[in-house]
């Protein structure tokens, strides 16, 4: 399954400012009650000077019927053109408005998605948790958020991608039964369907660079 690119350019949090991608993820909390949240980590950006800390909260999973819009936006394929016709009716010069790409249609059902968590930098600036989806065994956990991590500090210098109208970013960790383990994303990595869990996921995980250092 073809998948897609995201571009962010980093993102302030206070007075910190933030020169790398690396970031070292601690748990602070482990599965707890819906009611308290069942997933919280804490991060840091590896090599701020000062500050860069992170919170990410989950605060329940998305459900089947939560996840089941974002799947279908990323394994639809994608609409054939009609053929130019004449007429007013086919807009100038005789097109129609050209097909969404995949990375179109996750944006739109990213923000129609309800909110399940938040990631918090140090100030103000923050993130919604749009999807939110872990193996049974827990030993992978993907979320999605609603903007490009880090989409305020382009001092953060992250990648170009090949879906720069892709305004979200899909984050996806494996862990060992420690909970040591790591995370990347979507800024450098395809988005795809694993359909086999299903859900979200990124393409070539283990070829893909690494965004997240995850450690208890």
């Amino acid at each position: 399954m073809e998948g897609f690119r995201l571009r962010a350019s980093g993102f302030r949090t206070g007075p910190a400012r933030f020169a790398a991608a690396a970031v070292a993820v601690s748990f602070a909390v482990g599965v707890a009650s819906a009611a308290d949240g069942v997933l919280e980590l804490r991060a840091t950006v590896v090599s701020a000077a000062a500050g860069g800390a992170l919170t990410i909260t989950v605060l329940r999973w998305s459900t089947d019927a939560e996840r089941s819009p974002l799947l279908a936006a990323v394994s639809a394929p994608l609409p054939v053109p009609a053929p130019p016709a004449g007429g007013r009716a086919a807009g100038r010069g005789g097109r129609g408005a050209p097909p969404q790409t995949p990375a179109q249609r996750l944006a739109v059902a990213v923000k129609t998605a309800p909110t399940l968590g938040y990631i918090w930098g140090e100030g103000v600036t923050g993130y919604s948790i749009k999807y939110a989806w872990r193996s049974p065994s827990a030993d992978r956990i993907i979320v999605v958020i609603d903007r490009r991590l880090g989409a305020h500090a382009p001092e953060w210098g992250l990648a170009a991608s090949a879906a720069p109208e892709a305004d979200f970013t899909v984050i996806e960790l494996h862990l060992d039964g420690a909970g040591a383990g790591e995370g990347k994303s979507s800024l450098s990595a395809a988005v795809i369907v694993d359909p086999a869990a299903p859900t979200l996921a990124l393409d070539r995980f283990v070829a893909a660079p690494a965004l997240l250092k995850v450690s208890r």
